[in-house]
């Protein structure tokens, strides 16, 4: 793939529209968290089809799911076989990243965390019956979903430094602990949450355990948004457990045999992937403005556009679109060719499209002068939502040492 096609094209413009009549103007409400941005994802899913098309899909997955089981069959990894469809719908999902994220990322996140790893934390390890239960209404926006692994003490090192613990209560558990930094954590209503097994022994050495978790149970409290840098369309929170019962029916796939360890592994590395599609459009956006800004503004008698400093930024934006444009396309025909990236690469890519971004945007600001440092210009809201890219979902450190010890392996 080396361009989009003019269906992508025609499906882009649509949105674009969208994104002019209902996220622009309602884009510093949202952005001062004043409006949570549920209801419009909400809309932007029923506009176009989004909606319907996750339930048929879901409905169709569990079909088959039941007649294997009936069956008697137990179920198999799928084995990498072409598939130009798949790559195909992995480009509809990206087109409407790229272009949100022109103006919010933030509310790319919240629709990721919920749509996608919330909902295939459950749809990977669940059962037939958890998956009706909980993600459905996940993949709808019926419900809007949180998943809950990082806490106070732990960030990078987040299997080893975590302390939240499901002990066993008769034919339950009962959960304890807090978790932070969670997107959509203050209004979810489906958590994932992610703890230890302790079973008095040594932490470093128990099972990793998922639950889903609901609003409102006793022992759960989710706090107020939490204040921070950027994303301000992603609400960020809190979660506290404390003594909080469980059924069997919560444990993701029934059965402690199934642990949260590969799971999650799975879950950052499609979470990596996905900072490609949200790094180019807060590239293509800054791009764009600087183009248009250094054709307009005039110092020392002439457009700034035809001093050469200024025209060296302009490059570095297009060599770095073009870069990152090249990764989507690349997942683009590797979902198609039946694969995916390993984790490795996911953290190469994620690495580099995340520095890539950050760079751009603070290359605009720099361009926009002091201009750039205003709230009323674009670059400086997206300065402040790209460098979160290089933080979530494994820092940069970490993507560069998942790289490195893949390199020393082979």
């Amino acid at each position: 793939m080396i361009d989009w096609s003019e269906t992508h094209l025609s499906i882009r413009d649509a949105f674009r529209r969208f994104v002019d009549a209902e996220l622009k103007p309602n884009l510093e409400a949202i952005e001062h968290g004043d409006l949570p941005p549920y209801e419009l994802m909400r809309k932007m899913s029923a506009t176009f089809g989004l909606r319907d098309m996750a339930a048929m899909k879901f409905q169709a997955d569990i079909a088959k799911a039941k007649a294997r089981r009936e069956r008697g069959e137990a179920d198999k990894p799928r084995e990498p076989r072409a598939n130009p469809a798949a790559g195909e719908e992995l480009a509809m999902r990206m087109i409407p990243i790229i272009e949100l994220s022109r103006y919010s990322p933030g509310m790319v996140t919240a629709l990721g965390v919920s749509m996608g790893l919330t909902a295939n934390a459950i749809m990977s390890k669940g059962t037939i019956e958890q998956k009706e239960r909980w993600a459905l209404d996940l993949l709808t926006l019926d419900k809007i979903g949180a998943w809950a692994i990082t806490e106070p003490g732990s960030g990078s090192d987040a299997f080893g430094a975590m302390h939240s613990t499901a002990r066993r209560d008769g034919d339950g558990y009962v959960l304890s602990g807090s978790k932070t930094f969670i997107t959509n954590g203050p209004y979810a209503d489906t958590i994932v949450f992610i703890c230890k097994l302790d079973e008095g022994n040594d932490p470093k050495d128990r099972k990793v355990l998922s639950f889903v978790l609901d609003k409102g149970m006793p022992g759960l409290t989710q706090s107020k948004p939490l204040r921070k840098m950027g994303l301000h369309a992603s609400p960020t929170g809190e979660l506290f457990l404390d003594g909080v019962r469980v059924g069997r029916d919560r444990l993701i796939g029934e059965t402690e045999d199934v642990q949260a360890r590969d799971g999650a592994k799975d879950t950052f590395a499609s979470e990596r992937t996905g900072v490609a599609a949200m790094a180019l459009g807060i590239v293509e956006q800054c791009r764009m403005l600087c183009i248009d800004y250094a054709k307009t503004r005039v110092q020392f008698g002439r457009p700034i556009g035809e001093f050469q400093l200024v025209q060296l930024k302009l490059a570095k934006m297009e060599v770095a679109r073009m870069n990152i444009q090249n990764l989507v396309f690349r997942q683009i025909e590797l979902a198609g060719a039946g694969r995916g990236m390993t984790l490795a690469e996911a953290s190469a890519c994620k690495l580099y499209c995340a520095q890539a971004a950050m760079e751009v945007c603070l290359e605009a600001v720099q361009l926009f002068g002091g201009n750039g440092y205003m709230a009323e210009y674009q670059v400086e809201q997206l300065c402040r939502d790209a460098k979160v890219l290089q933080i979530y979902g494994g820092t940069d450190e970490i993507q560069i040492s998942q790289i490195a010890r893949n390199l020393l392996s082979t």
